[in-house]
């Protein structure tokens, strides 16, 4: 999809998308450990997807975002008709969906190389963790976390 058009979808149109594209990456992520059954797999996504972990995730990328990655996360951080869940405050709900935003920019603009690497960079922490638990896991992913 020609990177041009994703200036025209609305932030939460971007969002939306890369709601889709943060859970695949998760999911592949998950698979690779060798983690089996739906519902603990399911358990430990939540430490990737929830708003609250997007949140904290995002101010980790925040350094790391070309002025183009910026815009797209400022766009879904400041769309408007967001309603925080009560698991978040408002404030971690429109991070989460910026990070959101930026993701789906990055999907429909074809730079999954970039995402991966934004991906593996803001959960450092929890896949640092995971990999040492799982350390014979499968790298489903195009990039490799450092």
């Amino acid at each position: 999809m020609a990177e041009s058009f994703t200036r025209d979808l609305t932030g939460a149109a971007l969002a939306y998308i890369g709601d889709a594209a943060l859970e695949v990456l998760v999911r592949r992520y998950l698979v690779g450990l060798g983690v089996n059954g739906s519902g603990k797999l399911n358990g430990m996504a939540l430490g990737f997807v929830k708003a609250t972990a997007q949140s904290a995730a995002v101010e980790k990328l925040l350094p790391l975002l070309d002025e183009e990655e910026e815009y797209m996360y400022k766009r879904g951080r400041n769309a408007s008709g967001i309603s925080a869940p009560k698991s978040a405050s408002a404030g971690e709900y429109r991070r989460a969906t910026g990070m959101e935003a930026l993701f789906g920019y990055l999907e429909l603009a074809g730079k999954r190389e970039r995402m991966e690497e934004l991906f593996f960079a803001a959960y450092a922490d929890i896949i640092a963790e995971l990999d040492a638990a799982h350390p014979n896991r499968v790298r489903f992913t195009e990039v490799k976390n450092k």
